[in-house]
């Protein structure tokens, strides 16, 4: 099959229109069902349709079917977010336990002394002993230290039992906690495994149409296109030096990188902090007008915030596009932009 250009970015960016919208997902516990019900669900018209579909064609079902993939894998870069903060909670947590774990087992082998003693009758011998006085004052007196033994040997087990009722209440969001990231762990190995398999086809349409080349120049603008200082020219810098790595879903470098997990990166070259997340960048940014685009700002895309670039100046942006692509430029305008953020 002949191989022709690939088609101009406004027709790309139209197909992208037909991006599925987001889903509601909820912070982490909520993500955790969303997970396990999400399916990749891609349409059969990259198998099917044609015999031998068209460059044109095959592109189109390449962009398409991404913009169902990308969502979803920016949904899985959220939740592992969220389950290596869940995970610092529970080490915290435990720590905190620690000490009131070693407190109620003292506690407990001093209880368990009594019992010991009073099954071996050493408390009965005591009050024979006691009751064997000589004279009616002595009994009395007697009576009170043994009333008064009996009452602190009650207090103990009180004091033992109100430790191991905090240490239970102390307990129980530590193991449910645990619990649901062992259940978090497994789906998210179980998403890596389909998200995968989707990639896999995606990269065979890919290499029907350009073989094992690529699809154009990675670099045709100067990048960036000055050299500004602060920060937001430390992370174009780093960007425009990845140029030529290829996307990896889920990597953050230093040899792959997907569009957040570039953008996180750069910006913690200039010593910011950014989730790896498209949409987390979009909520932890300041809004800028397209007037007021910088180097090194962030350019988001799509109504769900599913991908995100950095704008190197001069109307372009770099990008990490698709998985088995390598990272490059392209216009900002190639894409339905959703807004513009400033880090730091």
């Amino acid at each position: 099959m002949a191989h022709h250009a690939p088609r101009p970015p406004s027709a790309r960016s139209h197909d992208r229109s037909a991006a599925a919208p987001r889903s509601r997902w909820s912070r982490f516990t909520t993500a955790l069902a969303a997970l396990a019900g999400t399916a990749v669900i891609l349409t059969g018209g990259a198998t099917a349709a044609h015999a031998d579909p068209s460059v044109a064609e095959i592109e189109a079902q390449i962009d398409k079917d991404w913009n169902k993939l990308e969502p979803i894998i920016e949904q899985v870069n959220a939740t592992r977010e969220d389950l290596a903060a869940k995970r610092k909670q529970a080490a915290a947590l435990a720590k905190q336990i620690a000490p009131l774990q070693a407190q109620v087992d003292r506690a407990l082998g001093q209880v368990g002394g009594l019992a010991a003693d009073a099954y071996k009758g050493d408390n009965i011998s005591t009050v024979n002993a006691l009751l064997g006085s000589r004279s009616p004052s002595e009994v009395v007196d007697s009576l009170e230290l043994l009333d008064r033994f009996a009452h602190r040997q009650q207090q103990q087990v009180r004091d033992v039992a109100e430790l191991r009722d905090q240490l239970a209440a102390k307990k129980k969001p530590l193991d449910e906690m645990i619990t649901k990231l062992a259940r978090t762990e497994a789906q998210l190995a179980a998403q890596k495994k389909q998200i995968d398999a989707e990639i896999v086809k995606l990269q065979k349409l890919r290499l029907k149409v350009y073989g094992s080349g690529g699809g154009g120049p990675l670099r045709p603008a100067p990048c960036p296109a000055g050299y500004p200082g602060g920060p937001g020219g430390v992370a174009a810098k780093f960007a425009c030096a990845q140029i030529g790595k290829i996307y990896v879903w889920g990597a953050a470098g230093p040899d792959h990188y997907d569009c957040s997990g570039l953008t996180m990166a750069a910006w913690a070259e200039a010593g910011v902090s950014l989730p790896h997340n498209a949409r987390q960048q979009h909520d932890v940014t300041r809004r800028v007008s397209r007037s007021e685009l910088q180097v090194g700002d962030l350019v988001f895309y799509y109504s769900d915030l599913h991908h995100v670039g950095m704008y190197v100046g001069n109307g372009w942006v770099v990008h990490a596009s698709q998985s088995g692509k390598p990272i490059t430029m392209k216009r900002v305008d190639d894409g339905q932009i959703n807004s513009y953020g400033r880090p730091g």
